[in-house]
């Protein structure tokens, strides 16, 4: 059908309510009101097509039209009417396929910008003031915080100031957060008094801005605190910038817990410092085996294939617990009247796995060291200590489990016996973490003698003699070998070294934190073992977790690579009064 001829005076748009009344006529044949208007041949609603674009169009009038329009999907909301604008040149409208493809191509784009702001976050932007603890517990806090903002305090930068002496730990983080602050500064086209671009350095993942306390603020607390106390004029800055930037969400960050409780008392917003923690929970710790249904056996009897390889026998099973599982993780199944199984899974694809069966370790025969297991998770220690390709295991569990005793035992074995490895080199964590070992007399091993009474006691039983009193001359030189192959050091003297065909034992790796568990781990060279041990209820490092120790961080982040294995000691086996006593105490 030809289009009617052009209008013969200047086009208007119609007002909101012209064209409820007119609605059956297309917009684009539309002329000013009392304008004539040229004949043309009814359309039917069902070929109408509205264009894709209109010059200076009014939105309420667009959102009528595409509510009414069989076939077409809403994606405006309604507006408010609007007054006619002065004429303008109407385009020519766009052809029918035009129309429809630019409508198709708009459509989900509203939906798609939808997700991007989910994405990113579309709350609002908090102010997050943070203490010096947090600083210095992680120098790289400063870029945890997403999209939000931060604040310094003046205090903040005196107490840095006041801590980046000293070659510890603390004073090794204060140094490390100054040079960051001098970076963010010192980059182009910033302004202190505006903020700080917190991604100006390359960190990315900071969208924020970082304030200093550039002026005196105002604020009043009350008379029972002392003013001249750093925590209290952390809080008053944090009660000044809650008035200052109402409604404006300012929260306070500490590690501090007794500081949080001052806060909230004070009606001040206030959280712990939450990106250092791998878990929220410790249950949710990766235990390193699995339980397998009681009806296992029957859901995958049919598509399971079995063969003999030396000692072991493996097993491929098809089955959606598969999902479950990760490399060198144990699966066992127990069931009353049928054969039990313990395995460790040895290749996993897709929804197929291959089980491979364990050597018996609490079998007389294959005692290690004169030691055997005792139940079930000690056995499953047992074989990954004492698998040449597993480079690196981790095991956690309450006192007397015998996490020592095996690790030792294991150790002896595969040096004094099997020649695997070349020395057992055996460091833990002291109190002090990081901190000098102190004036005691003697050399470096003499000092540690103090923090090392676990590997004496089990020493003392792993080189009994079978009859005789203890000065027997047999007993005497078996300790003597036993002390040649067996080094102590201190973690203080770790950075830099390469460990070659070690056996290296890390006692009370619960005190460590992820970056002084990264650097032990480092020292690792060729034909090196690393055993971590530890014991998450007796952690002694102040501003450590359950969630953000250096061992949860490492059973993490080790899990289901093929040379590392964990297990989680569940039963201890010390004696009756030591079990009891960790159950009711």
């Amino acid at each position: 059908m030809p289009l009617p001829p052009a209008p013969t005076k200047r086009a208007a748009l119609l007002s909101p309510e012209a064209f409820r009344q007119n609605a059956s006529i297309d917009i684009e044949q539309e002329s000013a009101p009392g304008a004539a208007r040229p004949e043309a041949p009814a359309v039917s609603s069902s070929r109408r097509k509205a264009p894709a674009k209109r010059a200076a169009a009014p939105a309420s009038a667009t959102t009528a039209r595409s509510a009414r329009t069989p076939g077409k999907t809403e994606i405006a909301e309604p507006m408010a009417p609007v007054a006619p604008v002065a004429p303008v040149a109407v385009p020519a409208p766009p052809q029918p396929r035009a129309a429809a493809a630019v409508a198709k191509a708009a459509g989900p784009a509203p939906k798609a910008k939808a997700k991007a702001r989910a994405a990113r976050g579309t709350g609002p932007k908090k102010m997050f003031v943070l203490d010096t603890n947090v600083l210095l517990h992680d120098p790289t806090s400063l870029f945890r915080f997403e999209e939000h903002d931060i604040f310094l305090p003046m205090i903040v930068l005196e107490e840095l100031d006041a801590h980046k002496k000293g070659m510890t730990e603390v004073a090794r983080n204060g140094r490390q957060v100054s040079r960051t602050l001098d970076a963010l500064a010192a980059a182009e086209s910033q302004d202190i008094a505006l903020g700080l671009q917190l991604n100006a350095t390359g960190q990315t993942a900071a969208n924020g801005k970082l304030y200093f306390q550039t002026s005196p603020l105002n604020y009043t607390l009350p008379s029972s605190l002392p003013q001249g106390k750093a925590d209290n004029q952390i809080l008053g800055v944090v009660e000044a910038l809650r008035q200052q930037f109402a409604p404006r969400e300012v929260v306070l960050v500490s590690k501090d817990i007794n500081m949080r409780v001052k806060a909230r008392a004070l009606g001040l917003d206030a959280e712990d410092y939450q990106n250092d923690k791998t878990l929220e929970d410790g249950d949710l710790l990766y235990s390193g085996m699995l339980a397998l249904p009681a009806d296992f056996w029957a859901r995958a009897g049919k598509n399971v294939e079995s063969w003999q390889s030396g000692s072991h026998t493996y097993y491929r099973v098809t089955s959606p617990l598969v999902a479950q599982m990760m490399i060198n993780q144990f699966v066992f199944f127990e069931a009353p009247g049928e054969p039990s199984l313990y395995a460790r899974v040895s290749e996993i694809r897709d929804k197929t796995a291959v089980l491979e069966t364990l050597k018996d370790f609490g079998s007389q025969k294959n005692s290690v060291w004169g030691v055997n297991t005792r139940n079930r998770e000690q056995n499953f220690a047992m074989n990954l200590l004492m698998d040449p390709e597993v480079d690196f295991v981790t095991l956690t569990g309450t006192a007397g489990t015998g996490k020592t005793l095996m690790a030792l035992a294991a150790g002896l074995t595969q040096v004094l016996d099997e020649r695997r490895y070349t020395e057992i080199i055996m460091t833990r964590a002291t109190v002090s973490v990081g901190e000098d070992i102190g004036f005691l007399p003697g050399t470096e091993e003499e000092k540690m003698g103090p923090w090392m009474g676990a590997l004496d006691d089990n020493l003392e039983f792993l080189a009994k003699g079978d009859g005789g009193n203890p000065g027997e001359w047999g007993r005497a030189a078996t300790n003597e070998l036993i002390r040649s192959r067996i080094k102590i050091k201190s973690m203080n003297f770790m950075r830099g070294r390469t460990f070659l065909n070690k056996y290296v034992i890390i006692d009370e790796a619960q005190n460590l934190t992820p970056k002084q568990m990264k650097t032990l781990i480092t020292r690792a060279g060729p034909g090196t073992k690393i055993i971590c041990m530890g014991n998450l209820a007796q952690i002694d490092t102040p501003y450590l977790t359950e969630g953000s120790s250096g061992l949860t961080y490492a059973v993490d982040r080790f899990k289901g690579w093929p040379h590392s294995g964990h297990i989680t000691l569940a039963r201890g086996e010390r004696s009756r009064l030591a079990d009891f006593a960790s159950e009711v105490l």
